[in-house]
Parts: C-alpha cells; sequence; structure tokens
C-alpha cells in the first residue's frame, strides 16, 4: 500500500513510500481502507518533533481520515464492509472521562495515522459518517469538528440566543462558527484578514472585528454587548490571547480555551477569573458517543464542512507547508488515492 512515512522528525524526513497491506482484521477489528485525511496544527508539531519527542518514529502521521469498510473481524456487529466511515482521534475513548491510556492513545502520534491506503483498527474506533458528504468533506471531522462540538455541547451546553465569540477562521473556529449558527446564537468572529471576515459572514458571523485595527478587542466585544460581555469564547490563541478573552467574557461565562496559537506572555491577571466566576474549560477532542452526536446533527442540519484546499497523496508536503502559513481558511485536506 501506500503510506506516508515519517522516518526521523523534520518534514525533510517525510517521504511517500510502498508498506505491506496490513493484512486481515482481527477479533473486535475492521480493515479501513482511506480515501482522504485532512491536516492540523497538530500533525505540523508532531512532524516537527515538537508535540512529543517521544512519539516512535518511523510513522505514519495526520490523525483525521475519512473512508470505507473492506472487512470486519469475528465479535464485529453494526458495521460491515461497504460502510463509509470516520476514523476516530483516540479509538479507545468511547465515553465519558478518558482515562490516561484513552486520551494519549491517539492517531498520528503515537499510534500511525491516516495518511495511508490501508489501516487495520479497532471496531471502536470508526464512527458512520454523514450520508450526505463527499470523503474530503467527512476527512475533515474528527478533530477539528469533535473539538468544536464537545466544546459547545459535551463540556457544556450552548443555548439559542446565546452570544459566542470565535477567534480565527481555521478549522475549530468554522465548525464552532456553524454550530453556533444552527444552534440560534449570535456570533462574534475575530481575525487579522478582512477578507476572511467577510467570508465568515457568508457563513453567519453576525459581527466582524479585525484584531490589527482593534488591539483591544475585547473591550469591543463588551462595548458590542451592552457591557455585559459574551457567554462563550472560543480561545484559540493561548496566553497571547487570552486577556482580552478575559475582557470579553461575561460574568459566570465561559471560555473554551481549545489552542496556543498565539505563544506565551510574561504576566496575566487572574483576578477576574474568580472575581466574575469564569469557567476555563481545555478541550482535547472528544470520545466517540460525542462524534456519533455529532454526525447525527451534522447531517440533520446539512451542515458543510469548509474546505479551503485539497492535494493529492503525492503533494503532502505542499500541503503541510501551506497549513504552516496559515493563510487558509477552513481545512486542508490530503486526497487518499
Amino acid at each position: 500500500m501506500k503510506a506516508v512515512q515519517l522516518s526521523s522528525f523534520g518534514k525533510e524526513n517525510l517521504s511517500l513510500i510502498d508498506l505491506p497491506d496490513p493484512g486481515k482484521p482481527g477479533p473486535g477489528e475492521v480493515l479501513v481502507r482511506f480515501r482522504a485525511a485532512s491536516l492540523n496544527f497538530r500533525d505540523y508539531l508532531v512532524v516537527q518533533g515538537k508535540y512529543n519527542p517521544n512519539f516512535p518514529v518511523p510513522m505514519i502521521p495526520c490523525s483525521d481520515g475519512s473512508g470505507e469498510i473492506i472487512e470486519v473481524g469475528e465479535n464485529v456487529s453494526g458495521i460491515k464492509a461497504g460502510d463509509k466511515i470516520n476514523a476516530t482521534f483516540a479509538p479507545y475513548w468511547l465515553s465519558g472521562h478518558a482515562n490516561k491510556k484513552e486520551l494519549r492513545t491517539t492517531l498520528g502520534g503515537p499510534l500511525n495515522g491516516t495518511l495511508r491506503q490501508y489501516a487495520v483498527l479497532p471496531a471502536t474506533g470508526v464512527v458512520p459518517m454523514p450520508s450526505h458528504l463527499s470523503f474530503e468533506e467527512a476527512a475533515t471531522l474528527p478533530c477539528a469538528g469533535l473539538t468544536a462540538w464537545s466544546s459547545f455541547f459535551v463540556e457544556n451546553q450552548l443555548k439559542k440566543g446565546e452570544s459566542v465569540v470565535i477567534q480565527g477562521t481555521g478549522g475549530v473556529s468554522l465548525f464552532a462558527l456553524q454550530f453556533a449558527k444552527a444552534i440560534g446564537a449570535t456570533v462574534y468572529l475575530t481575525s487579522s484578514s478582512d477578507e476572511k471576515l467577510e467570508r465568515g459572514k457568508s457563513l453567519g458571523a453576525d459581527h466582524l472585528i479585525n484584531y490589527r485595527n482593534i488591539i483591544s478587542w475585547g473591550e469591543k466585544i463588551r462595548e458590542l454587548t451592552g457591557g455585559e460581555g459574551a457567554d462563550h469564547i472560543v480561545e484559540v490563541g493561548g496566553a497571547g490571547t487570552l486577556e482580552q478573552s478575559i475582557k470579553a467574557v461575561k460574568l459566570f461565562g465561559t471560555i473554551h480555551l481549545i489552542g496556543i496559537l498565539a505563544g506565551a506572555i510574561k504576566d496575566l491577571n487572574l483576578l477576574p477569573l474568580v472575581m466574575n466566576q469564569i469557567k476555563v474549560q481545555g478541550i482535547v477532542v472528544g470520545h466517540r458517543e460525542g462524534f456519533l452526536s455529532m454526525n447525527k446533527k451534522i447531517e440533520e442540519w446539512k451542515l458543510k464542512p469548509v474546505v479551503d484546499k485539497v492535494y493529492e497523496l503525492s503533494e503532502f508536503k505542499e500541503a503541510l507547508e501551506y497549513l504552516k502559513d496559515g493563510k487558509h481558511f477552513g481545512k486542508i485536506v490530503v486526497r487518499i488515492p
């Protein structure tokens, strides 16, 4: 089978090679034929050795994938050959709070990932993909989609009429925007690009804020909400933007801490978190039960993930470079022939 392999850390050590087919699935397992994979910033960090330098190499990178079932092993029910599926990021995290092993045993490090034609996976590590989506669209769901879903509907409960601040226009952010609008929330979208803000408006964003022009955007949010602040902040910047998020969130509101793209800052006043009883909720993707619920709703809402660009498997290095540049709007997908 064709696969992208990382022989040692560093993008220059990625190569498209032939590997032996994985063989037949054992009891409780399924044989999957991947058709598409999508990229997350985590994948770039893994390849560069910056996510976890203790991950085993050689390895096959990438956490997100979609495809079809080729064969099922013994003691597998509810899945059959020909079913179109998503692979789950954490194949042993089924529901509720994960233990350490369930949370750390994930595709694309330390387990081999999705940039390959075939894989034998535990049957718990696949879910039916929404029937109205292509493989390329469905490949965006396992990490970015489920992270946004877990933020709003598993660890918290977003309600109609509430207000949501969404930072940026990457994969998680745009899923959060689409989910928030589907439920009837008001969305405040921030970006450094007027063009991306306008594209966000076409997806339903109600208020647009260019944070290059409005540096104190947290105060702007408070102004736009009549001094109250927003119910929810989708925080993808981390320490570099958390100060503004604290200013933007209302009493008893929630900051969904998803990313750390903006780096660190020296001093951060945490007193408002205490005095305003603000909840800071860290989110690491989500469990299988949440994935099943999300896919049902995506199908019900006929929601279409935002795919920025599709690359071929032979172009995987260009896809990774495009991801690193951060110019994309939505998700970057690699088609697997």
